[in-house]
Order: structure tokens, then sequence, then C-alpha cells
């Protein structure tokens, strides 16, 4: 039926990944840059071990470097994060506005057991 797309599942997996991880990249610069608008909180030394996380790790993934460690390191972040900051406010993602954050821990693990594919640095040592 969607014949056309057949043959595109690795630059479909590296645009995943690339574009997640500017995503995710921009948590780390909003904590720490007040970029592109204020973060909203006080950094506590949780929130700036997060958004370090999110800076490094993010990084590495969107250059494919070290991709599977960065990534199974931001799914632990995202999982921590997950029951700190909204499961204290019920299990249900919907409910407690963790929706996002839940799909990342999942989103990264499977990174970590994918690896970065195409387009990456990790890929390029392969060769």
């Amino acid at each position: 039926m969607m014949k056309f797309l057949d043959g595109y599942s690795e630059q479909a997996y590296a645009l995943l990944r690339i574009v997640a991880n500017l995503l995710f990249l921009a948590h780390g610069v909003q904590k720490f840059l007040n970029f592109p608008v204020p973060f909203p909180y006080p950094l506590n030394p949780m929130l700036i071990a997060a958004g370090a996380i999110e800076l490094i790790a993010g990084t590495m993934i969107v250059i494919g470097a070290l991709t599977r460690p960065a990534a199974f390191i931001a799914s632990g972040m995202s999982a921590v994060g997950y029951w700190v900051a909204h499961g204290t406010q019920g299990p249900f993602p919907i409910a407690n506005n963790g929706e996002t954050i839940a799909l990342y821990c999942f989103l990264f693990l499977y990174i970590a057991t994918r690896g970065a594919g195409i387009w990456s640095a990790d890929g390029a040592m392969k060769k």
C-alpha cells in the first residue's frame, strides 16, 4: 500500500534519533541558559544533574557518538525524572503531565538497544 516508503527505515530511524534528541537537548539548554524561555524553577542538585545529562547525552546521541551508553543513561534519567516530578501526582501520564518524559524514557531505551545507525559518528567509526 505504501511501497514508496519501502527501504527508508534507516533514514527514518536516523531522523528520529536526531530530532528527538535536539528536543531533549533543548531541556538542558533551557535549564542552564534560560533560552528560549526562562526555566520556571530554581536549580537544585537533581535538576543540575538532569540538565547536564540532557546537554551531554542529548548532544552525544544527536551526533551519534557513544550512542548506546548515552541513551541508556538518558533513559534512566527520564525514568527517575518521571517518578520524582510526575509520578508523585498520580501514576497516569495523561493525568500528571508526564507523557513527554515517559516517552523519552522508552525512546532512549530503544536507541540504547539499536545503536546509532546511519548518519552517526559511531557508524563512521565502524567503516
